[in-house]
């Protein structure tokens, strides 16, 4: 793999951020002129961002800008298993540079901005319900969704060619559609770089009198995503490509433990790093 692939994949995901975390910061913090226009521009801020990243990117190394994805074209034999970890630390530093690029943007925001919750939410995901076996299976099915439709998207403009340049829309318009429906549990993170980049830019970065950075809720969004993408992909080749890879029991049973693991794993409200009380964090995105 070429190393113009990793640097695709940085910029790709930093673009990313840079509309995601860009407008759940204009909705949220204080100040703002969108200051409080909710959910659907939030939905369609994220949506539009990965279409965008996608058609700036997706030439050079196939715009995975997302970890889950590349593990899914991974196990569906796509790529070959040695060029995973470098796409994924290029997708994780893109992420946090995105993430970090918004803080400079809104620093005089973040700084008049007292909910140290809210300014969590701008960079990271969090549930509106703290129950780990629910918060698992809504992000393995956002994340199953968002595989399986693009596996779909892939191949239907594959049969119509001159259509291809869609794709990226359609893949931007799909994320929309799982943000609306599916993200209302957890913020749909769907993508573990989006969620762990910009948290550990939360964690690192000098964000004004910020809290702690919710880190035992940390590790759902991204194992969660990374299972329900292999079963999303996987699941399209065996059901509608009669194709059945010898990844997919595995990806099956990877899902049945961590599902039942999750039932003695809680995911408690977090405890901020300068208050001792426990802070409700707001929607994220």
């Amino acid at each position: 793999m070429k190393l113009e692939n990793y640097v695709a994949e940085f910029f790709g995901t930093m673009i990313l951020l840079v509309l995601g975390v860009g407008v759940v910061a204009g909705v949220v913090l204080k100040g703002t002129k969108s200051n409080g226009s909710g959910w659907i521009v939030i939905t369609f801020g994220w949506g539009l961002g990965v279409a965008i990243a996608v058609y700036a990117t997706g030439y050079i190394s196939g715009a995975h800008i997302n970890p889950a994805v590349t593990v899914a074209v991974a196990a569906s034999g796509g790529m070959p298993w040695s060029d995973v970890a470098p796409y994924i630390v290029a997708q994780l530093l893109g992420a946090f540079v995105g993430a970090g690029l918004i803080l400079a943007m809104y620093y005089p925001h973040y700084k008049a901005e007292k909910d140290k919750g809210a300014k969590l939410a701008t960079f990271s995901t969090a549930p509106e319900i703290r129950h780990t076996p629910a918060n698992v299976f809504s992000e393995v099915l956002g994340t199953f969704v968002l595989l399986f439709g693009i596996a779909g998207i892939n191949a239907t403009v594959g049969f119509f060619e001159e259509g291809g340049a869609l794709a990226p829309l359609l893949v931007g318009l799909l994320v929309v559609v799982i943000g609306l429906s599916l993200g209302g549990t957890t913020g749909y993170a769907i993508n573990p770089a989006r969620d762990l980049g910009p948290r550990l830019a939360h964690a690192f970065l000098p964000v004004p009198n910020k809290g702690g950075s919710d880190w035992k809720y940390a590790w759902v969004p991204v194992v969660a995503p990374i299972i329900g993408g292999g079963l999303g992909a996987l699941t399209y080749e065996a059901v509608l490509n009669n194709n059945v890879m010898t990844a997919l029991p595995v990806f099956i049973a990877l899902y049945a433990v961590l599902q039942v693991a999750s039932f003695f794993i809680p995911v408690d409200q977090p405890v901020t790093m300068a208050d001792p009380e426990k802070e409700t964090v707001k929607k994220p995105a």
